[in-house]
């Protein structure tokens, strides 16, 4: 049997080494046939993106002819002979800045030369004949021993590829993968800087380039045009938004099937569509993580994880969401968290600095970057967003506990505890725990504005822990009229939950008898609005039995959910 080498992006070494390859190939003839002249392939990291790029290299590369025998038995060497005569005629510039990346810019921009100078070296053979000019030798061997200036570096492509060129007499193919590493590692501290360089070498590699025959160009995100791809009306950009390229990166069903298949997994193939399906490209459904599922081939014994997660997006998640004013950001991360969709415009073109400004351009980060997908496109720029599976629900699940816990200082086991509390129908405790909780998170949270929807939120945040075994939905239309919260036990025999959220002013002359009433009252009729309205109509129509009826009426940052009493105790409203 075949073995995976995960990890291993290196084309022709899988191939040699007779290793596991799911056949992208037929990625060379749509490049080929593509029209454009550059083409853009924003995928979320760990897609296939390097791969691809190696594939295509081993492809074109000129002075390895002998490459043709990794491709005999792929699906490119079926296709038309047009295609296959390109095979071994062109001359590569490949760079790659997965790794430029650092704390300031100096450190970044030193890993990005060394990339041009190990580029360099491959072809110093250029400076044994009479192909340069005494002056393009000076500049040569400056670049390759790194005492050439930011301008030449920049111009290092653009002249490269003329040298090769004159040599070869055959125009180039220019790779470029991960090329917005350096720029998402600065988008907070050295952006400007990452910026004009990377404007200024692509631009001298793509801009009317008479030299080149091929540019394909891999990121995450499509950075805006008028910060880097200034001028440049010859690039075609396929973002996971586009239907070109669809099924070449990321594996399809078809194809995962295929691999769980050939390693014989034995395995429930629908806990794998939900750990790690649910991915959109264009019009391509059904795209499944392809980090994930190599990783889970080669130990499913232990069961499934998460195995693909902490992009660099990750810690931007994470600095929006511990913002005191990120109540709507939090919202919305909870609506997704219980499997529902958001409405939001995703843009093409991004800049890093708006996020400062435009909290929803996060949004485009987070589905470019994986951890969101689009279901539907609503409308000329928007699309309902949905986390893809459960293997980035539980980063996000993940994320918003750190935050309680951190932050909040709330423990996880108090959450779990009071989560217990609730699906047994031990109300007493659960109001406890609940109290403990609301009130610890309110104390760190503003809750002026719209005190209702931040209620709801953060009692939609405690309950996402135990989405596993309900199924939570919240503001939908159930018998006749809207219920707050929803919980559907996918266990039948488990209690169904209904809540109803109050809100009432107390005030500061209210004597206890007299706030104590309105509690009572308000408690009151949250239940008779549950019985009123049928909001417990679902969970009949899903023949689930045992229906706990939840009032909880919010007295500022204090929750009740039991009645009060004159002696000061409590007791369950049912």
């Amino acid at each position: 049997m075949k073995k995976l080498d995960i990890g291993n992006s290196d084309f022709k070494s899988i191939i040699e080494n007779n290793n596991y390859f799911v056949d992208k190939s037929l990625f060379i003839k749509e490049v080929i046939d593509n029209q454009s002249l550059v083409i853009l392939l924003p995928r979320p990291r760990r897609f296939g993106k390097t791969l691809n790029l190696s594939m295509l290299q081993y492809f074109f590369d000129i002075n390895k002819p002998e490459n043709s025998k990794l491709f005999t038995n792929l699906k490119i060497w079926k296709t038309e002979n047009e295609i296959k005569s390109k095979q071994g005629k062109y001359p590569i510039i490949y760079l790659s800045f997965k790794d430029a990346k650092d704390q300031n810019w100096e450190k970044t921009y030193k890993y990005i030369v060394n990339e041009i100078i190990n580029l360099y070296s491959k072809y110093d053979f250029l400076l044994e004949n009479d192909i340069l000019k005494h002056h393009e030798k000076n500049t040569f061997n400056k670049i390759l021993n790194s005492e050439a200036d930011s301008v030449d570096y920049a111009e290092s492509l653009k002249r490269l590829s003329e040298y090769l060129y004159r040599f070869y007499n055959q125009k180039v193919v220019i790779l470029i993968d991960e090329y917005d590493t350096p720029i998402q590692a600065g988008y907070n501290r050295f952006y400007e800087n990452a910026i004009s360089f990377m404007r200024n070498l692509l631009s001298g590699a793509f801009k009317d380039n008479k030299f080149l025959y091929k540019g394909v160009i891999t990121g995450i995100l499509r950075v805006s045009k008028e910060s880097v791809f200034t001028g440049l009306n010859n690039v075609s950009v396929y973002s996971i938004l586009d239907d070109g390229f669809s099924d070449k990166f990321g594996f399809t069903e078809i194809e995962t099937k295929q691999i769980i298949a050939d390693f014989n997994v034995p395995t429930d193939y629908e806990l794998i569509k939900k750990w790690y399906d649910g991915y959109k490209i264009g019009k391509t459904g059904d795209i499944y993580n392809p980090w994930s599922i190599l990783n889970y081939v080669i130990s499913y014994e232990s069961g499934f994880k998460t195995f693909w997660a902490n992009t660099s997006s990750d810690e931007l998640i994470k600095e929006q969401i511990n913002k005191k004013d990120a109540n709507y950001l939090r919202e919305q991360l909870l609506k997704l968290i219980n499997n529902e969709t958001i409405d939001k415009e995703i843009d093409d073109n991004f800049v890093f600095p708006d996020l400062f400004t435009d909290k929803e351009l996060l949004w485009t980060l987070l589905t470019f970057s994986g951890y969101l997908t689009s279901k539907n496109k609503t409308g000329r720029k928007t699309y309902d967003l949905a986390i893809p599976n459960y293997e980035v629900k539980t980063v996000f699940q993940d994320i918003i506990l750190k935050w309680l816990n951190a932050d909040v200082n709330i423990k996880r086991s108090t959450l779990i505890d009071t989560t217990k509390y609730l699906i047994n129908n031990e109300i007493v405790k659960f109001e406890k725990g609940f109290r403990e909780i609301i009130g610890d998170t309110f104390s760190y949270f503003d809750i002026n504005g719209e005190p209702e929807n931040v209620y709801q939120s953060y009692v939609l945040g405690l309950l996402a822990i135990i989405g596993d075994d309900y199924i939570i939905k919240s503001n939908r239309e159930s018998g006749e009229g809207r219920y707050d919260i929803l919980l559907i036990p996918h266990d039948k025999t488990k209690y169904g939950i209904v809540i109803e959220i109050k809100q009432v002013n107390k005030d500061k002359n209210d004597d206890i008898e007299v706030f104590n009433k309105k509690i009572n009252d308000k408690l009151k009729e949250a239940i008779k609005q549950i019985d009123k309205n049928n909001y417990y109509m679902e969970l009949i129509e899903n023949k689930i039995s045992n229906i706990i009826k939840l009032p909880i009426v919010f007295a500022g940052k204090v929750p009740y959910i039991t009645l009060l009493s004159k002696d000061g105790n409590e007791k369950n409203i049912q």
